[in-house]
């Protein structure tokens, strides 16, 4: 064996084991977005976590069949502000195609000071769609069907997002209103804390990113929604 060869052989060794020695095994594959907040606006910092989410996590909300593995899903953590004018952190699971521009949505809404009721991941609440509208509570995926339907909904993706159920409502072609508790919201010409009106900052948040509003349809009309599939 030549010099060169034996030279190249110690490299092929070698390298590997640089290269683990660079990258410790414990390192977080987490990633963080943080935004400074605007200044005089008595905000602290945004910040927002994306972490991978297993199945355990997922729990009743994931099931074999479900259209995306956990592997697809992040878990993503973030400020909010209250219905009390207050700071909270709430979490989300969404598709980990979309994880990073729904953390930099939520951020538009944060220092827009949009009301947000309550921010829990949906098996909180059984994964039932209805518990979780009730209790006005903004979420993200649900391995489920359509509303009214067998095809999969788009909260099966981790596409989709709901938020603040009460406030916003979903009103069927044969105008049944869910959650029931919302029917004081079906009409949209009042202003309260939490409710989204076309070309509000918060519907502008999401579709100026590609997002589409489920207030807009014609039928069924969701005023909640908001997918990107």
């Amino acid at each position: 064996m030549n010099l060169r060869t034996k030279l190249l052989a110690l490299l092929a060794f070698a390298l590997p084991a640089v290269l683990a020695g660079t990258v410790p095994a414990s390192a977080s594959p987490a990633q963080t977005v943080e935004l400074a907040a605007p200044a005089g606006s008595g905000l602290p910092a945004y910040v927002a976590v994306i972490k991978p989410v297993t199945a355990e996590r997922l729990g009743s909300s994931w099931h074999e069949g479900c259209p995306v593995g956990p592997d697809q899903l992040r878990l993503v953590s973030l400020n909010f502000v209250g219905f009390d004018g207050a700071v909270h952190r709430g979490e989300l699971v969404v598709n980990a195609d979309r994880a990073t521009e729904v953390a930099r949505v939520f951020a538009d809404l944060y220092f827009g000071r949009f009301p947000i009721e309550r921010m829990e991941t949906v098996e909180k609440y059984d994964s039932d769609d209805d518990a979780s509208m009730a209790a006005n509570n903004t979420s993200a995926f649900n391995c489920r069907a359509i509303t009214g339907g067998t095809a999969w909904s788009n909260h099966s993706y981790g596409r989709a997002i709901d938020i603040n159920t009460v406030q916003n409502p979903y009103i069927s072609g044969s105008g049944a209103v869910y959650p029931p508790n919302g029917a004081p919201y079906v009409d949209r010409t009042q202003t309260v804390p939490g409710m989204i009106h076309a070309g509000d900052a918060t519907e502008q948040a999401f579709t100026t990113r590609g997002w589409t509003w489920g207030g807009s349809w014609d039928t069924p009309i969701d005023y909640q929604h908001f997918e990107k599939p």
